[in-house]
């Protein structure tokens, strides 16, 4: 089964980022696994060219200690592989303008944003581009990520259609337990680099002490029932969900455990600490070797373009490019 995934280097993962997304593709790589570093997609937003190139490196040791191995996967840098801007350009006379405004993300992005950029409303099709190139089968995402790959099935389909069968049209998978990470402060609200407080958002790199005050301050609620129930208790769902991801167990067995939402926070702290531990002291040591790094990204480039050119060449040629 071939999978494709990316995330932006837009500062240190987050709990989020880990649980919903890194650590299914840690349990599903393979030889025909593609995870990337979609460095193109944070122009969309203000970002310094130091700090992206700072964070697109911080970002492939962060993969690697989670677990992602680039000599059983193929992990690689989204810029480094020029054949996901150049379809890129074929899949934006693919899609309409409609289906691009129609797009939960962009909307709720534009609305923070004050000059928005044009790449705020086309990154979708980039993200078409990136998963298509590699015919992908299976898309291992978060739930806030089906909208985009439902266009991206659209896409693959009705250029299919109109240029003949290109294509692989894939599928959605996604984690059984905490697919959503919730914000800690709100849980209404997905846990998110760029509108979670302080307080709300758990990085994996955070500190030992942060851990534990971000987690005891967590919200729940008054009644002091522990539950599993996201309907009426959504912060604590959260929590029994988070512990649950790093346990292995069902969340409504974790609850039927405890009797005191405190109790229930401070084992939950000791967990997440002793688990991430390990993954930060191995960042460290990839930070510290910038070269080696380096050889690793290109060599990942290398075997995507591989991949990646003759299903470009082979659209182009589709579209009447010579």
């Amino acid at each position: 089964m071939r999978i494709f995934s990316g995330i932006q280097p837009s500062g240190a993962p987050h709990l989020g980022n880990y649980l919903g997304a890194i650590q299914s593709w840690v349990q599903s790589q393979n030889s025909e696994a593609f995870f990337c570093v979609v460095d193109l997609h944070s122009l969309t937003q203000e970002i310094s060219p130091d700090d992206l190139r700072r964070q697109t490196l911080e970002l492939t040791a962060a993969l690697i200690a989670c677990g992602i191995d680039p000599d059983v996967c193929t992990l690689f840098v989204q810029s480094h592989v020029p054949y996901h801007a150049q379809m890129n350009w074929l899949l934006e006379c693919v899609a309409s303008y409609g289906e691009l405004t129609r797009m939960v993300a962009f909307k709720d992005k534009s609305s923070r944003q004050e000059a928005q950029r044009a790449g705020l409303l086309t990154y979708p099709v980039l993200m078409a581009a990136d998963i298509l190139l590699y015919k992908t089968e299976s898309v291992p995402v978060g739930d806030d990520q089906k909208q985009h790959l439902e266009l991206t099935r659209e896409i693959a389909e009705r250029f299919n259609n109109r240029y003949g069968q290109t294509f692989v049209v894939p599928e959605f998978s996604k984690p059984a337990v905490a697919a959503r990470v919730m914000d800690l402060q709100e849980p209404s609200r997905k846990m998110s680099k760029s509108v979670s407080s302080p307080l709300g958002k758990l990085d994996i790199f955070d500190s030992a002490e942060d851990i534990e005050k971000k987690i005891k301050k967590a919200v729940t609620d008054t009644d002091g029932e522990v539950r599993y129930d996201w309907e009426t208790k959504p912060g604590l769902s959260n929590l029994l969900d988070i512990f649950a991801s790093f346990s292995g167990e069902p969340p409504s067995h974790v609850a039927e455990r405890y009797e005191r939402y405190g109790d229930l926070k401070t084992d939950l702290a000791q967990l997440v600490i002793s688990s991430l531990e390990p993954i930060a002291q191995r960042y460290k040591a990839l930070l510290g070797d910038p070269a080696e790094l380096e050889k690793l990204m290109a060599r990942g480039a290398e075997k995507a373009a591989a991949v990646s050119r003759p299903v470009y060449e082979s659209a182009a040629r589709a579209m009447g490019l010579s």
